[in-house]
């Protein structure tokens, strides 16, 4: 049984230890079929207008650099993309794990490429990066920057595409991110004998994640010869080689592992958003129960989604931005705070965990919050978290874009 240090993130968040493209004003249609509107889906619909109204009413063109929800860029659900928009994000990514790093030499020697550079990001920068107030802003952030490195270093025209959760949670390894074919992010891994995932949750649905029949090397798709050198800090399969270095930033050299999971899957159907969307009227109950609730027994979507991808290093809380599949579901994160910071912008769009019913320095009403910074060394310019709180206008109108 291995620790769950995803649960161990959760307790911290919570206190504990080319232009963009207009957007279409009308329930979309699919670009390749046979998704339908979900509830959550209809749900963001039917919230931009109060947002639009809200952002016409609260922002001014050098607040938020002249951005707008009509031309905002406008981020994808990964089977919305055409077949040629998904070759072209994946030969972008591979591109990213072809460049040299910038990372520190001395203190990061298994950072291989500028990909590793994010994934060295996220593991010496953990408590950044999970604690309250910093988990949803800082992720924000973090998910630009690879965007930008995409683009501006790799010749990638789109957006980073997210994952929909519920798409795929019936039979997530034969859905178009999962199939292994030339268009997915690669398939499951080999058969690999390991006990589960220990969850902290006593049988909702399991207290134990039961392997999937995956956790071995990946041996389809287009990263089925990438090589993971960072890390492993959290192990959960097994036969995975120690880093050389106690800190996990030697150079360690291994496949890619996946235990595509339909038992971890389970949690992150439709229902289990719009719930989390709609239940909590506020901004710590939102990110603790989409962290998982010990007081409703409820694992949440943001485990769900992590150990749905599972294996070396996508189960490992430090290295999991080692798998690639990692920015599509924090893609899904940010969306659904999105829209539930929609629900009612005035009250929402300026609020973090760990300060309820604070809004930000600069916005009138309510008490401030002090002024406090996220700081992702290289991956990221350093900025304020009362600045990483709209997608429409924040980071200096840096953050232009919406979940389409």
């Amino acid at each position: 049984m291995h620790i769950n240090l995803y649960l161990l993130a959760s307790l911290l968040a919570q206190g504990i230890s080319a232009g963009p493209t207009k957007r279409r004003s009308t329930l979309r249609e699919r670009v390749n079929g046979p998704y339908p509107l979900d509830v959550v889906d209809k749900l963001q619909e039917a919230s931009l207008p109060k947002f639009d109204a809200y952002l016409k009413k609260n922002s001014t063109k050098n607040a938020s650099g002249g951005c707008t929800l009509d031309n905002a860029a406008r981020r994808l659900e990964w089977s919305d993309l055409t077949i040629s928009q998904r070759k072209e994000y994946i030969d972008a990514v591979l591109c990213l794990q072809k460049l040299p790093p910038k990372s520190p030499r001395d203190k990061f020697p298994g950072a291989l490429s500028r990909y590793d550079d994010f994934v060295a990001t996220h593991e010496s920068q953990a408590m950044e990066l999970h604690s309250t107030p910093h988990l949803l802003p800082a992720h924000r952030l973090y998910i630009r920057a690879y965007e930008q490195a995409l683009r501006n270093e790799c010749g990638y025209t789109g957006y980073q595409p997210y994952w929909n959760w519920d798409r795929y949670a019936a039979d997530p390894i034969n859905s178009p991110l999962f199939n292994g074919n030339a268009t997915s992010m690669s398939g499951n891994g080999l058969p690999s004998d390991y006990p589960g995932v220990f969850t902290g949750f006593t049988n909702k649905p399991y207290d134990i994640i039961p392997a999937a029949g995956g956790g071995g090397c990946v041996t389809e798709g287009p990263f089925a010869n990438m090589t993971v050198s960072l890390g492993p800090i959290g192990i959960i399969v097994n036969d995975i080689p120690k880093n050389p270095q106690t800190d996990g930033f030697g150079s360690n050299p291994r496949c890619l592992r996946r235990d595509v999971n339909k038992f971890a899957a389970a949690v992150t159907t439709a229902n289990y958003t719009y719930a989390l969307i709609t239940e909590n009227k506020d901004v710590d109950g939102f990110q603790s129960a989409m962290l998982g609730s010990s007081e409703k027994n409820d694992w949440g979507v943001h485990l769900g989604g992590h150990y749905t991808i599972g294996g070396d290093p996508g189960g490992d809380f430090f290295s999991s931005p080692g798998d690639p599949v990692f920015w599509f579901h924090h893609g899904m994160i940010d969306r659904i705070w999105w829209i539930w910071q929609m629900q009612d912008p005035e009250n929402r769009m300026n609020v973090v965990p760990g300060t309820p019913n604070a809004t930000i320095p600069g916005y009138a009403g309510g008490p401030a919050l002090p002024d406090d910074g996220v700081d992702l060394n290289w991956s990221a310019p350093k900025a304020w978290v009362r600045d990483l709180l709209t997608n429409i206008g924040g980071f200096e109108g840096q953050f232009c874009y919406i979940y389409d």
